[in-house]
């Protein structure tokens, strides 16, 4: 079993976030980058299948030569090799060129499975799962919650309106993971050292023969509004506090 998986570099959840001097870009002063949550259930997930069924798993990763250390990461949770495209531009690139460039650098690996997280936690946009399979013409099952691989097919769970849908699919196919799919792993000391001599192969987007041209551009950010502050309800009984809370809702907010 041939197991792609592609890896997002994102900033960490406890990153403070601020807007770059340009308007629609953020600042990357002082973040902590980490690989995308959503993607570590792709790894994990391949890494099962692999123990299970044999087979190679390579990490695919696209963006500044900082992603390294997210495709390391990978590498030390148990992923054999990793191919990295290089591009200090990529990072915030349009999602479709992402997937484009995605595509042409998987292509060559021939894989029979494709993991994705089901969406990066910085843009939020869960499309390039999507539009990867469409470049690699291969079927897409997203936001899967369980996976049972058989000979030459597999069956799928995703969660929908609070009930199950099962899909199927031959292979090779592109697969999106959402939470509850598994629980991954932490990389170990030992994973940590054998992921330093683990193949890490570095290609441009002129070696690929593409370019990251995309359809749509951020035109700027904007920081939500500022609350407005507090205001704190007096009375000395309950039923004080529910007519003082009624008429503040009636006069001032203009809610009821």
């Amino acid at each position: 079993m041939n197991i792609v998986v592609c890896i997002k570099q994102v900033p960490d959840t406890e990153s403070q976030i601020k807007i770059g001097a340009d308007g629609k870009s953020i600042a990357t002063d002082d973040i902590k980058w980490v690989m995308n949550p959503y993607d570590e259930f792709g790894v994990e997930e391949a890494l099962r299948i692999q123990k299970a069924k044999g087979g190679t798993v390579t990490v695919v990763g696209a963006g500044p030569k900082r992603v390294t250390e997210a495709l390391r990461t990978a590498l030390a949770m148990g992923a054999d090799k990793a191919v990295l495209v290089e591009d200090e531009g990529l990072y915030g690139a349009d999602p479709m060129a992402v997937a484009k460039i995605l595509a042409a650098a998987i292509k060559p690996l021939t894989p029979d499975l494709v993991f994705l997280g089901q969406r990066a936690i910085d843009d939020d946009a869960g499309l390039v799962g999507s539009a990867l399979a469409e470049y690699l013409d291969m079927p897409n099952l997203s936001v899967v919650t369980k996976l049972d691989l058989g000979e030459g097919s597999l069956t799928a769970q995703r969660p929908v309106e609070g009930q199950t849908l099962v899909l199927e699919a031959p292979l090779p196919a592109v697969v999106t993971a959402q939470k509850g799919l598994n629980e991954p792993r932490y990389a170990s000391l030992p994973g940590i050292m054998k992921a330093k001599k683990k193949p890490l192969e570095v290609k441009t987007l002129a070696d690929l023969g593409v370019d990251a041209a995309g359809k749509a551009s951020v035109v700027a950010l904007n920081p939500p509004p500022s609350r407005a502050a507090g205001k704190t309800i007096s009375g000395e009984t309950p039923q004080e506090l529910a007519a003082a809370l009624a008429k503040a809702l009636r006069d001032e907010a203009k809610v009821i």
